[in-house]
């Protein structure tokens, strides 16, 4: 990885000046600086963006803005992956479309990693990570209008009924992912657990600002067929895709 990533400071949207998010949708990070992250750090520092941080390591502070350019070095069509994971999924579109940019939101230290050394074997410059937690990214992180695609893959289900207050899609962030969206813009989800599926087709289906399309959505073909979902065939549990794009209208 040859091109270092720059981040710069800037204001956040005026329309959505919230940051912060008190309950957060992971349960693990693996720590502030294990052994494997700070072997990245070493290794691949470039591949990594680092904001100006908040009231933790995976925070970001209130008014930090990114500026996909100068991480970049240069504009081009900006996909965003929440929970990237091990890397898998985006590792492989970077290669696959050179002309699109890519950022990894995790918050998963060995995830991290993984992700770092496959960039480096496979040799993408498109691509960068970001270790910060997803809602406060869309929350004020990412300019109106700046992604033209965001996914969502088998975000964790937190299956206990008590816990469900935890899980990622809600409606206060299906507002922030919208905004983020250009006109036009595509949100792709996943999910193997049947009431949060039901809950992410919901959520999406209220938001004034995508429109939805069929109940379940076909199988993207560009999904990588990743662990999470092998093990979910292999448990009998059907895969539920939805998908919404951001209004041209509203």
């Amino acid at each position: 990885m040859t091109a270092p990533a720059h981040v710069v400071g800037g204001t956040p949207t005026p329309s959505r000046p919230r940051v912060t998010a008190r309950v957060t949708s992971f349960g693990r990070t693996g720590g502030q600086v294990d052994a494997a992250f700070a072997r990245v750090l070493a290794s691949h520092g470039a591949l990594l963006i680092e904001p100006e941080r908040g009231e933790s390591f995976t925070s970001v502070a209130p008014g930090w803005v990114l500026d996909a350019v100068s991480a970049f070095g240069r504009s081009a069509p900006l996909v965003v992956e929440v929970g990237s994971g091990a890397g898998e999924q985006v590792v492989r579109a970077a290669a696959a479309h050179p002309e699109r940019d890519f950022l990894a939101l995790e918050v998963w230290t060995d995830g991290i990693a993984a992700t770092a050394r496959r960039a480096a074997e496979t040799g993408v410059t498109n691509l960068r990570v970001l270790r910060a937690d997803a809602h406060q990214v869309f929350a004020g992180a990412l300019p109106s209008g700046s992604v033209a695609e965001v996914w969502t893959f088998f975000p964790d289900p937190w299956r206990k009924s008590r816990h469900h207050k935890r899980r990622l899609v809600n409606p206060a962030f299906a507002d922030d992912v919208a905004r983020a969206l250009t006109p036009g813009g595509c949100w792709r989800l996943a999910t193997d657990w049947e009431d949060y599926a039901g809950q992410v087709r919901d959520v999406l289906s209220a938001c004034t600002l995508l429109e939805s399309g069929p109940e379940w959505a076909p199988r993207w073909d560009g999904r990588v067929l990743t662990r999470f979902e092998r093990k979910a065939a292999e448990a009998g549990r059907v895969v539920r895709d939805v998908a919404a794009v951001r209004r041209c209208d509203a």
